[in-house]
């Protein structure tokens, strides 16, 4: 394991940034200028076709992390928040529901229920109406609930700060808990790795692995530990903007002429 690296802060709340930033840091720069970026990486070499020689080399990672790096300035996490425990619920949440709608249920959820120790003492059938449209709410209301209940029985009302203690709250794993010590925190202990970051890094050939756990590990090994909370955020605006699963805007792409993907729909090399 890794020793914990701290960035003092983390990144900044997606609310607080300006129109501009905000579209820079989420959707990333124009078309023609990723465009520019792709032609000024250098092209990873083919060993056959949908295959790169030496995919984990030194050299082609960090032309990767410097592509996504000039792809997303300011890059932040989607989901808004104001603080650690926001973050938490907005995290558990955004399980198998898009980030807009996340952000569209939590002003009504925290003006409810503004605090742990306010979520806790709420009923589950007022928690489950004002997160129905997240899908999954029953289990999602159990899970933001019981994390209320032991951040107040087991942590004096705030969110802890090391993985250990984090993975004790119900409805969080390694990648909520990523989530919240890297962005809120800045602690970087892990990537996140979810299926945007999953997709991706198999993609890039930076993973063979299919289970987060294992993709997780992998990366770690080859990103430089003070790029894993950046670069998780990147990689996952890069999987909702270009990089989709269906049909990736490969002309698009920043990293093009770095991706020698099987699945490509337009190559340069």
């Amino acid at each position: 394991m890794a020793n914990v690296l701290s960035n003092k802060k983390g990144l900044v709340p997606p609310q607080n940034l300006g129109a501009a930033a905000l579209k820079l840091a989420i959707d990333g720069v124009p078309v023609a200028k990723a465009k520019a970026i792709a032609k000024a990486e250098p092209t990873s070499q083919k060993s056959r076709s949908g295959s790169t020689k030496k995919p984990l080399a030194p050299e082609r990672v960090a032309a990767i992390l410097d592509a996504l790096r000039r792809t997303y300035p300011g890059v932040v996490c989607a989901l808004n928040h104001k603080d650690a425990w926001e973050l938490t619920v907005a995290t558990i949440l955004s399980a198998q529901c898009t980030d807009v709608r996340v952000n569209l249920v939590t002003p009504a959820l925290f003006k409810a229920f503004p605090t742990p120790n306010a979520m806790a003492a709420a009923s589950l059938p007022e928690l489950e109406e004002l997160i129905r449209t997240t899908g999954f709410f029953r289990n999602k209301a159990k899970s933001i609930k019981g994390a209320a209940q032991v951040v107040m029985d087991e942590f004096k009302g705030q969110v802890p700060q090391t993985m250990e203690e984090m993975l004790r709250l119900p409805g969080v794993a390694r990648k909520t808990a990523n989530v919240v010590l890297g962005s809120w925190y800045g602690i970087a202990v892990g990537v996140v790795v979810d299926t945007h970051v999953m997709r991706l890094s198999r993609r890039l050939e930076l993973t063979k692995n299919i289970m987060p756990e294992k993709v997780e590990q992998d990366l770690i090994k080859i990103i430089p530990q003070n790029r894993w909370i950046t670069f998780s955020h990147e990689l996952i605006h890069h999987g909702r903007q270009i990089c989709i699963a269906r049909t990736p805007r490969c002309a698009d792409c920043s990293l093009e002429s770095l991706c020698n993907s099987g699945d490509k729909t337009w190559a340069s090399h």
